[in-house]
């Protein structure tokens, strides 16, 4: 009996990791509308979610009884078996959510826990059915079939009834108050925020006050016998006090409406999703409790676990604290927001996706259709839609910390005002539908509606939206296979197998640290590059110039090691190199974005300069190709085992190398520190790489006619030699249209260029 009361130990520690794990992958689910429409400086809306998470967690006591008899009769386990399958869920869960999290997607805690829990209670089930002798059709005996099938199909059914929902609402209110919204919100401020702060007592208090730890029967029956009261008493209340705060002050009502929406989401997601994190663990310290009050433990009847149980507010409060916790010093939770924030964007811009075959056919059979409502609909219902979403004079005001929102303040309220009702509504009837697919279906939604998704962004919105729904179901499939397999090892291993999925569970959550870490600098240093958000444009030119300093210096750095790798025939190096290929090509890409940037601010400046920004473009694309085809070329090479450079070969890449290092470092530091420069200097480099390699060609073409070097070896050499020359040429170019665009009181000396000879 002492090692079950070990293995429900066990089940806490893993909870308590659960808990964190589970936060940082649901914490897009109530932060996104927040941070995305930057309502507030991030630290208020993390006290304002806390607050929520706090509130939320002592309404989810009824939820528990899911991970307790949801999906499998408990009955018809012995108390080892129960804490078999408690034990292959909880692994599972950690493992699979930290998996998620380290790739910024956000998944289903609830789906994940749901088909967990099917999967291990089918494999401790098979177990009996063979150790009894029993038939297979028995499997259906053991298994909550009937319950199991609709928290599933009512999962599935949430993502379409979410997507309409948001969809409509945000079309019905952007035609209301159009994206120019000052003056319409003075007027009809009061009525929204009435409505929706009345939407949100309406759904969290009096549907979810069936699940709440602390209210008795009689407040319950209370609160639901005088529901028009409060409902209409909400109303009342938070309209008078909207359209004075409208009125009287200059408080844009929105905020506070965002700021409790967010509350309130926080408030759902910790009722309804709690179960995910602590309701195993729960049970299982149910089922011991039951085998300790018996006089056999190992082979009590667990009929008990049947009933209702209610769970401590202590234990609620204290899992709360632990997500409170998590939520503030998590880094993976922030990974998971940008996902969702990204995809939901009002502007265009550099897309974390690429397009695919199916989202181009979603993209064009939509289009087709809207096309065809439009020639249905008549001409001046189409001029007056028009208007309403026009956002040709739509300047949103920035945020706090004086940056553009990714969308306005309209939107996130709707986002929040629909999820919210959504969740609690599914919590009051304790159907535990999964808040991440019901927040991020409504955030696309209404983003959909919003027009976020034009068809500069729409096939690259699409392909994402398709890949996160896609890892849903991959969610569903990893998370019954896996919790089966650890069931099936903690079964036939006993101790030991609880001991090795321990050790492999914190190996591959140490792995995926460490991965989420070298993520996060990327992203960091490709963030640092976006000038989305700048509306200077003498910054905008200098920026640009500086950033392509920086691409130059990468350049270089990729060269050495790619030279390095194909000098010594070391094929691991190469092979890294291939995989940061993209990185490079995301540098250059970004740095062209906030070029097309810097056109239109020019532009709007009526400066003459801006056309010459298309030939900047030009030359990093060009350098971005020849790396990429440089690395790829060795790559190949040493992976495919052919011969290796000769020496005369090696001798002269390494003058090679040497010139373009040297021209690629000179005019990085030239663009970093916008500095004075002879021409004639920093091109001689460029010069004498030139004239060697008319040298070396003479010299390639008497070992090519010698047989000395074979087929694959010259194309290799020739491949090298012609992709260092571009690079140099378009360095040289770039270098040029830096001192013929940059304007000379934005330069750090007053005469850039002492001789152009």
């Amino acid at each position: 009996m002492e090692l079950y009361i070990v293995a429900v130990l066990v089940l806490f520690a893993i909870a308590i990791m659960d808990l964190m794990v589970g936060v940082s992958n649901d914490a897009v689910n109530f932060l996104n509308s927040s941070v995305g429409s930057r309502v507030a400086p991030r630290h208020v809306i993390m006290i304002v979610a806390s607050l929520g998470i706090l509130a939320g967690v002592t309404f989810s006591s009824g939820m528990m009884e899911v991970a307790r008899k949801g999906i499998f009769h408990p009955r018809l386990f012995l108390m080892p078996e129960l804490i078999t399958i408690f034990l292959a869920v909880m692994l599972t869960d950690v493992v699979l959510l930290d998996l998620f999290n380290t790739f910024g997607f956000p998944t289903s805690t609830t789906v994940s826990i749901v088909f967990e829990l099917l999967g291990a209670a089918i494999a401790v089930s098979l177990f009996k059915i063979f150790e009894s002798g029993q038939s297979l059709l028995d499997l259906a005996h053991y298994i909550n079939t009937g319950k199991a099938l609709a928290i599933i199909s009512g999962i599935l059914l949430s993502v379409g009834i979410a997507f309409v929902c948001g969809a409509v609402a945000q079309y019905l209110t952007r035609l209301l108050f159009t994206f120019n919204y000052e003056k319409r919100l003075k007027r009809y401020g009061g009525l929204w925020g009435g409505l929706a702060l009345s939407m949100i007592v309406y759904f969290i208090l009096i549907k979810g006050s069936k699940g709440a730890s602390f209210m008795g029967a009689e407040t319950v029956a209370w609160i639901k016998t005088h529901t028009l009261t409060i409902l209409g008493g909400s109303f009342l209340c938070f309209a008078a006090l909207f359209q004075a705060l409208t009125m009287a002050t200059r408080i844009n009502i929105l905020k506070p409406i965002v700021l409790v929406g967010t509350f309130a989401l926080a408030m759902a997601f910790a009722a309804n999703d709690l179960v995910n994190f602590i309701g195993v663990p729960l049970a299982g310290f149910h089922a011991m409790m039951l085998a300790k009050a018996s006089a056999s433990p190992l082979t009590a009847s667990m009929d008990a676990l049947q009933k209702a149980v209610q769970t401590p507010t202590i234990f609620l409060l204290v899992a709360g604290g632990i997500m409170v916790a998590t939520l503030w010093v998590s880094r993976k939770a922030r990974t998971v927001t940008k996902t969702e924030v990204s995809l939901g964007r009002q502007d265009e811009g550099l897309e974390r996706f690429d397009s695919s075959q199916m989202s181009r056919v979603v993209v064009r059979m939509f289009s087709r259709i809207a096309e065809v409502g439009r020639q249905i609909a008549p001409a001046a219902v189409n001029r007056w839609i028009k208007r309403r979403f026009d956002t040709a004079n739509y300047e949103p005001a920035p945020g706090f910390d004086g940056t553009i929102p990714d969308f306005d303040l309209l939107r996130a309220s709707v986002n929040l005002m629909v999820a919210s009702a959504l969740v609690s509504w599914a919590t009051s009837m304790k159907l535990p539908l999964s808040t991440t697919y019901v927040t991020f279906m409504v955030a696309m939604g209404t983003s959909l509606a919003d027009r976020a998704w034009g068809l500069e962004s729409a096939v690259y919105r699409v392909t994402g939206v398709m890949m996160v729904i896609g890892g849903w179901f991959f969610t569903a499939l990893m998370a019954f296979s896996v919790s089966l397999t650890f069931a099936f090892v903690i079964k036939y291993f006993k101790g030991a197998g609880v001991f090795l999925l321990l050790m492999v569970a914190g190996y591959v959550i140490f792995r995926n640290f460490k991965i989420h870490g070298r993520r996060e600098k990327a992203a960091k240093e490709l963030e640092l590059l976006d000038l989305k958000r700048v509306s200077d444009a003498d910054f905008a030119v200098r920026t640009c110039f500086e950033h392509s300093g920086r691409f130059l210096e990468v350049v270089n750095r990729y060269l050495a090691d790619c030279f390095d790798g194909i000098l010594t025939e070391n094929r691991k190096p190469l092979k890294r190199l291939r995989r940061e290929t993209s990185k490079v090509q995301a540098w250059s890409n970004i740095i062209v974005a906030n070029i097309f940037k810097t056109m239109r601010l020019l532009q709007h400046e009526e400066v003459k300069a801006a056309d010459k920004y298309s030939h900047v473009i030009s030359a990093l694309q060009e350098i971005s190709e020849s790396l990429r085809d440089l690395i790829l070329r060795c790559h190949v090479h040493t992976s495919n085992q052919h011969s290796g450079l000769l020496p005369a070969q090696k001798k002269e890449l390494q003058r090679v190398r040497k010139c373009l290092e040297a021209l690629l470092g000179e005019t990085a530091r030239i663009l970093l520190n916008r500095e004075a420069f002879s021409y004639g200097e920093v091109a001689t480099p460029y010069v004498e790489l030139k004239d060697m390699l008319e040298d070396f060609d003479q010299a390639q073409i008497e070992r090519i006619r010698s047989g000395v070097s074979k087929t694959r070896l010259s194309i290799l050499y020739y491949g090298l030699t012609n992709a260092c020359l571009k690079i140099s040429e378009q360095t040289l170019h770039l270098l040029t249209l830096f001192d013929e665009t940059l304007p000379r009181e934005l330069r750090d000396k007053p005469d850039m260029v002492q001789d152009k000879n």
